[in-house]
């Protein structure tokens, strides 16, 4: 991989950093955007072209997905770290090894992903309780999504590592590349443009798997398979992907609950899902910038810098997702009803909705600090934490609150949970991490 010198120097004072932070926001925010607003787009074809039914279908099938590509995002995240402190020492040598270690692992977990699920997904999706009616559909659109999971993994792991070198200008021009192919032919799919076959509900399916491929042969050259450090890239983004791992089975086990009350409420689920993307997209990002810069920092020996990166992601994370989480409050009806007319839908969608957003700014906040934390290697302690509210407290409520408030109780449970987060993984940030001498991972 030829990597090219971040135009930032690595000595940049800290006064520069929300300036720096904020231009390695920008695209970062306008990546995760158009990648929700391409998840958008799909959802309201799926429901205003091919109707409810085909929008449940559809959504039976997301927190499956995410369990899937759980351990992509982990490898993603902990491969950006590694190759943020390569570069912050100078050393090229060790971000064309970690790339190499990276993407030749991800390609073949993906490929034994994509096995195994094409095999089991209708017996997965009919022990959830998926209903019926959408049963074959939802089936038939997951099994083309798994032949799309080599490319998925591919395309997720080069953006992850682009970031941790501070580009995040080739990422967005590489998504804005799969996005508009994806958004473009799913209609086409679903409509039979140009003699095209109509697909029905697996259109989406096909469209990305098309949009996937053309952008990971447009980044092929950014990468190139070299020495392996696949085993120092597991230590850091194993705990992340198992965090992600426990928090998709929790969202399974969810929407297991969310079933029986009928598929209107499994396409509330799919469209609280789709508008709490956005109002997560600032948090989620943040926590990115956070790890990316404190590496930086950490592997510049310039260790002070890391409690200013800690303060402005805070910082942003009030003022971005906070801000953010009150207009989704507000305009919570309207923004159901850009996915269905269905009126038990939108208003179900919109209640649940005006519930769960204010967890978003707990998870960004207790984001920043599981990042810049898992900046300096350590990974092990804040994901426990997460995976204990996970496992021992998000599901539990969800049950316990549901014969209390019904859907309203399963969605309470996030933002109790993660407010829960917030509080642990604060306090092991300034009473236990902040004691430890920060070392250089590479």
């Amino acid at each position: 991989m030829q990597v090219p010198y971040h135009r930032i120097p690595m000595d940049a004072p800290t006064t520069r950093l929300p300036r720096r932070f904020l231009g390695f926001l920008g695209p970062l925010v306008l990546t995760n955007l158009i990648q929700a607003l391409g998840g958008t787009a799909i959802t309201i074809y799926l429901g205003q072209l091919l109707g409810a039914q085909a929008l449940a279908a559809a959504v039976s099938f997301f927190p499956l997905f995410m369990c899937c590509i759980a351990f992509v995002i982990g490898l993603g995240t902990g491969a950006s770290v590694l190759v943020g402190q390569a570069w912050g020492a100078r050393n090229p040598d060790k971000v064309r090894r970690v790339a190499g270690a990276v993407l030749v692992g991800g390609f073949a977990l993906a490929c034994g992903v994509a096995a195994l699920g094409a095999a089991f997904i209708a017996d997965l999706l009919r022990v959830l309780g998926t209903a019926a009616e959408v049963l074959p559909e939802a089936a038939a659109y997951a099994r083309v999504l798994f032949l799309a999971m080599p490319v998925l993994f591919v395309h997720q792991l080069s953006a992850a590592l682009l970031r941790g070198l501070g580009d995040t200008a080739t990422p967005l021009r590489a998504l804005v590349l799969a996005s508009g192919l994806w958004m473009l032919l799913t209609p086409a799919f679903i409509l039979g443009w140009l003699g095209l076959p109509r697909m029905g509900t697996v259109s989406a399916g096909w469209a990305s798997l098309i949009g996937n491929t053309v952008a990971v042969a447009w980044l092929a050259w950014h990468l190139h398979d070299k020495d392996h450090l696949l085993a120092t890239v597991a230590r850091l983004g194993v705990p992340t992907g198992l965090f992600f791992i426990t928090s998709s089975f929790a969202d399974v086990l969810l929407l297991r609950l969310v079933n029986g009350h009928g598929w209107q409420a499994t396409a509330a689920w799919g469209t609280v899902n789709q508008v709490m993307a956005y109002v997560q997209l600032p948090a989620m990002s943040i926590a990115i910038a956070s790890s990316v810069f404190a590496a930086q920092a950490i592997g510049g020996n310039r260790p002070g810098e890391v409690a200013h990166v800690t303060r402005v992601g805070l910082g942003m994370n009030l003022v971005l997702t906070g801000g953010l989480a009150g207009l989704v409050a507000l305009a919570a009806p309207w923004a159901a009803k850009l996915f269905t007319d269905d009126p038990a839908v939108v208003g179900l969608a919109a209640t649940v909705l005006q519930i769960t957003v204010w967890g978003s700014l707990a998870f960004g906040l207790a984001s920043v600090f599981t990042g810049v934390m898992r900046a300096s290697g350590i990974v092990r302690v804040p994901t426990i934490i997460s995976l204990s509210c996970l496992a021992f407290l998000l599901v539990p409520l969800a049950y316990a609150l549901q014969p209390l408030w019904g859907l309203k109780g399963i969605w309470t449970s996030y933002p109790l949970t993660y407010l829960c987060a917030l509080l642990l993984q604060s306090a092991y940030f300034h009473f236990v991490w902040r004691r430890r001498a920060m070392q250089r991972l590479v």
